[in-house]
């Protein structure tokens, strides 16, 4: 028998749209312990649009989870409940690929939708409200610093103002007017009459350091080395192949030098700006930085293998497992995708975050990470369609570097 779990997300917008966070939890049903969360502040958006952000962010959590587990959503949007049980159609463009999305998640059948009161649902509605309230203050929401958990029955969500409330009201009248009857819902798959132009993303790892040649981990929990003499003519290179390609509309970065520097070069040939993006950043491989595989054998050797058994094992000395990592990559595809929709977009990263979202994109499972070679500067690309779907279109292309 499959195993349950119940998934309660939110998401709100201050200004509607405005600044705006989703939040979402996975219950155990029979305890009511909370087995993970997830928060995001996402920027400027709506209110519904933060309710499906909510809701995917939930469903992927319950799916990291059990990914054979039957799940019961429950959600105060009652928009966001009608259309993924197919009653009301789904009309806005933004939330039509963020539907198709959650409804890719599991198998059809293994997901059910109840609505709950907003009294109801505060562990959710307290998270977005920590991711909102991290958004303002500059921060990406931490796990750590959740108080939803804490939130017993007589701690009710902080006092919402009369704009909010507004806000809410106005919320309520657009899912009146955005829902209606609808035979089905959104459909999974291929067979969509017109997908639109996806958005891509070139996937570029940065040229290289000097710990490059050395096979020397090197995370966000280093030294933070630039270029070497080496990596920026493959910066160069890789400038002039995307120039003559003329493709890439738009460059985001890890907030890593390495990345920034070949990040800037390729930028400033093709005459666009740097966007920075913290989920892009490496995995922190703690106390092995800076060492070699063989070193980190000698030195740590069960931690190693605990490590290559496992992506829920992170590196000695408090690094970050791959499977924190691939929450973290997942959210920030996400949101690129939202941001970037129907454009081609350079990502400017690093080994770990390439091939997750590779492997992410392909459906395969943790150790295909340690299948694939990413050389320095190599470029690979991913296509992501409006129904869910996404298409691997390249994988460590180094021609532009010969």
């Amino acid at each position: 028998m499959a195993r349950e779990l119940i998934v309660e997300a939110d998401g709100g917008s201050r200004g509607n749209p405005g600044p705006a966070g989703y939040g979402a939890v996975v219950l155990d049903p029979a305890s009511g312990e909370a087995l993970a969360e997830a928060a995001e502040f996402i920027g400027t958006a709506t209110n519904n649009v933060a309710e499906y952000k909510g809701l995917l962010a939930g469903l992927r959590a319950a799916h990291a989870l059990d990914p054979e587990a039957a799940v019961h959503v429950r959600m105060d949007s009652k928009l966001v409940v009608e259309q993924m049980s197919g009653r009301w159609k789904i009309k806005h463009p933004d939330m039509k690929p963020l539907a198709a999305a959650a409804a890719a998640v599991f198998p059809p059948g293994r997901v059910t939708y109840e609505w709950i009161p907003r009294s109801r649902n505060k562990h959710a509605d307290r998270l977005a409200n920590e991711a909102m309230d991290a958004g303002r203050d500059g921060r990406q929401w931490e796990p750590r610093e959740s108080r939803a958990a804490l939130a017993g029955p007589a701690d009710a969500a902080p006092a919402r103002s009369a704009a909010a409330r507004a806000a809410d009201a106005a919320a309520e009248e657009a899912e009146a007017a955005e829902g209606r009857p609808s035979a089905a819902a959104p459909p999974v798959g291929w067979g969509a009459p017109d997908l639109g132009v996806p958005a891509t993303f070139v996937l570029l790892r940065h040229g290289e350091t000097a710990l490059t040649p050395q096979k020397r981990f090197s995370g966000s929990g280093g030294t933070d080395p630039g270029l070497s003499d080496a990596g920026r003519r493959q910066a160069e290179a890789t400038a002039a192949a995307l120039a003559a390609r003329g493709t890439v509309q738009a460059v985001v970065s890890s907030p890593l030098r390495r990345c920034q520097e070949t990040a800037g070069t390729i930028a400033a040939r093709l005459g666009l700006d740097v966007r920075v993006e913290d989920g892009l950043r490496e995995a922190d491989f703690g106390a092995w930085e800076g060492l070699t595989f063989a070193e980190v054998r000698e030195r740590h050797p069960d931690d190693l293998d605990a490590w290559l058994r496992s992506a829920k094992a992170a590196p000695t000395g408090g690094g970050e497992s791959f499977a924190a990592v691939a929450r973290r990559v997942a959210v920030t595809r996400d949101k690129l995708i939202a941001r970037y929709a129907g454009r081609t977009v350079l990502l400017v990263t690093h080994v770990t975050p390439i091939k997750t979202l590779v492997r992410l994109a392909l459906g395969a499972p943790p150790e295909s990470l340690f299948r694939m070679e990413l050389s320095a500067a190599s470029l690979s690309a991913v296509a992501y369609y409006a129904d869910g779907n996404a298409s691997l279109r390249l994988l460590n292309d180094t021609s532009h570097l010969r």
